[in-house]
């Protein structure tokens, strides 16, 4: 037909529904009518590791901080170390219990009588003790293991570093790692025997210096604190050293307990060794001894 109006082509209509498209999706923006995106679903978190059991008491261990604190505290607090070292027994009117002659006192104290031997006896129980409070937290085979794979890991060490290559000293951190824990383990055993240590060192300096600062009223004629030489001289053991605040018992008391310590560590090291040999069938390692040395 010639005078009819042309069919729209399949272009025309496609470009004709592509424009109403866009007009309604221009319309819904407009309204506020606008789909929002399916939410994606959040990842389940992943589950948590199951917490380890609480470390179960242990008394020794509250034995150790108790001491160690109970130290310190005597350390800081005269009023307490002289209480404390009061309760052991001794003839001081300065005590809070007054004249108290029962205990240690009455064990070696000799009635004042006889003071460098109460400091001697009382120097070996100290170094007895705390002797035996050593050698029962240190494992003498593993500190010497350990004090050996120490020194062989330093040598490797240094020749890693001086080579240069950086995966040779990457390859040694685990190594490191566990050293340094073994190390760690060893360090805290020994601090665990420093607390029973501390306590009494404390303790029983303050009794010997109790006890020789109360003699002469044992002995309100004389002079017990004198104490001859020898060599026709004599010197007051509450007398101090030259010019220094350090009495003349600290020092004598303490080259007592020197000699004990390093006989009694010796003596409780050997028979702790052999019990080794006897459990494990098998002599502990050379380096042992080496390790006692050094201790």
């Amino acid at each position: 037909m010639s005078g009819g109006k042309p069919l729209p082509s399949a272009a025309d209509v496609e470009e004709d529904d592509g424009s109403d498209s866009d007009q309604d999706e221009a319309a819904r923006i407009m309204r506020g009518e606008v789909e929002e995106p399916a939410a994606e679903p959040e990842p389940e978190p992943a589950p948590r590791p199951a917490r380890p059991p609480p470390p179960a008491f242990k008394f020794s261990t509250f034995l150790y901080v108790f001491l160690g604190l109970l130290g310190l505290w005597m350390l800081i607090d005269t009023s307490a170390r002289n209480s404390i070292a009061c309760a052991l027994g001794m003839v001081n009117p300065g005590c809070p219990s007054g004249t108290q002659p029962w205990g240690l006192y009455w064990l070696i104290g000799f009635n004042s009588n006889y003071l460098l031997l109460t400091m001697a006896l009382a120097g070996a129980i100290e170094m007895l003790v705390t002797s035996l409070a050593y050698n029962y937290t240190t494992n003498w085979v593993k500190a010497a293991k350990v004090q050996k794979w120490s020194s062989a890991f330093r040598k490797v060490q240094m020749e890693a570093i001086r080579s240069g290559k950086k995966n040779r000293i990457a390859a040694l951190k685990p190594h490191q790692e566990r050293l340094t824990r073994l190390s760690g383990e060893v360090s805290i055993a020994q601090f665990k025997g420093m607390a029973i240590t501390y306590f009494l060192l404390i303790l029983i300096y303050t009794w010997v210096g109790l006890v020789i600062a109360g003699a002469p009223s044992v002995h309100p004629y004389s002079n017990p604190t004198l104490v001859a030489l020898g060599t026709g001289s004599t010197i007051d053991l509450m007398g101090h050293v030259g010019g220094l605040p350090i009495p003349w018992w600290f020092i004598i008391f303490s080259l007592y307990t020197v000699p004990f310590s390093l006989v009694f560590r010796r003596i409780l090291k050997h028979f702790w060794l052999r019990r080794y040999e006897a459990q494990n069938r098998s002599p502990p390692p050379p380096a042992s001894e080496a390790a006692g040395r050094s201790a």
